[in-house]
């Protein structure tokens, strides 16, 4: 009962928004700050009393919170929903963004109703999708996630927006319509014909059938890489960025893309065990080439908001390099395997909370200038300095520098994965030279020399560049760089907004205790699934 009110409560608070449109707007954004607020104490208090360990199914870690009920009968599919140390720590990522993302929206003026109740819903379909224990649940909420972004982007965007939002719509649906051909060949693949993951996981499908177990990875896979998104499904990825709003921006990147890499964690790993550890060395590959690609792509970015999209390339890489390397029974022992996957889960979470800071920082130059363009900014640590040191500290986090989650994330993943595929695993090193170097380029060009700011963006009291959104997604050609003194630096919801995400990433590299005990038992039982 617990989790399916941490789940549709977001909904609920959506609901009354649209139901009562005479709540004031400021009020609106209140409702969805309180929602969130009450969501992430919920998620908080089943962190408290859940107990890592193995489940009485054997098949996953401990499940708890548990909801089972008959949604489909002649299917076997259900309303089949509860809580594991793969899920818990996404559930509580989630509840700490969008709270975030709530904050930083405060005082949004464009149709803050609809605005608000549009991220609520989002929230709903994210928290499903994270708890969901049956696939055909798994897909719809999977879905609605895609319905819900597309309109944040098209309604509140800039630039190319509808563009961009119906390139990421198209391109994330189709992917979705080759998850559900492989959720098909699942269940017409099992004995049971159910579409429960527990059920299969204990009895997985297609383990006497290598081509067809193949070819139903093959459409699994392809549709959670477009999710992610991995090279070369990422296309839509830097548009859907650029043109979105910070906050649309900030779910996007921190909650929407591990929708992709948990699919490959719960489903195709525990459920389809053989054709995983035949395919894994591709799973490698494919993860060394967006770690690098990404990292190559993103340092000749002349955008700031282009330049941190395509660092989700580079991350979600490692993410899919560690899963890879699990699958590589031969090579590697489990332990070394285990090591692996917890690094990329722990990326997992250590990305949502760096780059979603990021991108509500990107955000701050859009409210100054209306453009993320780097040669129309500089010298902003000197009439910025909180706004300069909370992007330095978010840049270093996400480098991997000692001492924040991204370093105990991509060390675990390098160490898991050296046993397993030692020439991949050096060549993807190469990823955190290039990620460094262009963070450190970044803070260069913005926070150094002498102060630059678009000259429409010359502050007012209210600190609001007036100029309008420009058409290239923030080019911004019309726009005049000029030298000044003055640049209004982060305001309190701003400051509210981002500082507890770069607390919480320095928090899980200080100390990441709290979260490996929740991980690695999952961990474990995952990588004993795979090597069955």
């Amino acid at each position: 009962m617990l989790l399916t009110v941490v789940i549709f409560l977001p909904l609920l608070a959506a609901a009354v928004l649209l139901a009562v449109p005479r709540i004031p707007s400021r009020a609106a954004i209140g409702v969805w700050v309180a929602a969130s607020a009450v969501d992430l104490a919920l998620v908080g208090w089943m962190w408290w009393r859940f107990e890592p360990g193995e489940g009485a199914s054997g098949v996953v870690d401990g499940l708890a919170y548990e909801a089972d009920v008959q949604w489909i009968p002649t299917v076997d599919a259900g309303y089949h929903v509860g809580v594991d140390g793969l899920s818990l720590p996404l559930l509580a990522l989630t509840g700490v963004l969008f709270l975030a993302c709530a904050i930083y929206s405060l005082r949004e003026p464009d149709r803050p109703h609809t605005y608000a109740a549009l991220f609520l819903f989002l929230q709903t379909a994210c928290m499903g999708t994270f708890a969901s224990l049956d696939l055909i649940l798994f897909f719809a909420f999977f879905d609605l996630s895609i319905v819900g972004m597309y309109f944040v982007i098209a309604g509140w965007g800039h630039g190319n927006a509808r563009r961009s939002a119906l390139k990421f719509f198209l391109y994330t649906f189709i992917g979705s319509l080759a998850l559900l051909v492989g959720f098909i060949g699942l269940f017409l693949g099992s004995e049971e014909r159910t579409f429960d993951m527990v059920a299969l996981a204990a009895n997985p499908p297609l383990a006497d059938s290598p081509v067809a177990g193949g070819l139903v990875l093959l459409a699994i896979g392809l549709g959670l890489a477009v999710k992610t998104p991995l090279f070369p499904f990422h296309t839509w990825l830097p548009d859907a960025h650029t043109d979105a709003p910070a906050a649309g921006s900030a779910v996007l990147a921190g909650i929407l893309l591990k929708l992709g890499t948990y699919g490959f964690v719960r489903i195709a790993m525990p459920i389809l065990p053989d054709a995983w550890q035949r395919w894994a060395m591709v799973a490698v590959v494919v993860g060394v080439i967006s770690v690098l690609w990404g990292a190559f792509v993103a340092l000749a970015q002349t955008d700031v908001k282009r330049m941190i999209a395509y660092t989700s390339v580079n991350h979600m890489g490692y993410v899919l390099l560690g899963l890879g390397a699990a699958g590589l029974v031969a090579s590697a022992d489990e332990g070394a395997r285990t090591v692996a996957t917890v690094g990329a889960m722990y990326q997992m979470v250590s990305h949502g909370l760096l780059t979603g800071a990021l991108f509500l920082l990107s955000g701050v130059l859009w409210s100054r200038g209306n453009t993320y363009a780097f040669d129309r900014w500089g010298g902003l640590a000197r009439p910025a300095p909180v706004f300069a040191a909370c992007f330095a500290v978010a840049a270093f986090g996400s480098l991997g520098l000692p001492g924040f989650s991204g370093f105990i994330a991509e060390f675990q993943v390098f160490t898991g994965a050296l046993q397993a595929a030692p020439v991949a695993t050096v060549i993807a090193v190469v990823g955190i030279l290039v990620t460094a170097g262009l963070f450190l380029l970044a803070l260069q060009r913005l926070f150094t020399g002498d102060t630059v700011v678009p000259s429409e963006a010359d502050p007012d009291e209210t600190g609001e560049g007036p100029g309008p959104a420009q058409a290239d997604g923030g080019t911004a050609t019309a726009v005049r760089p000029r030298t000044v003194s003055r640049m209004r630096d982060l305001r309190g919801r701003e400051v509210a907004s981002v500082v507890p995400l770069l607390v919480l990433a320095l928090v899980l590299g200080l100390l990441p205790r709290a979260l490996l005990d929740v991980l690695e038992p999952a961990a474990m039982a995952v990588v004993e699934l795979v090597g069955r």
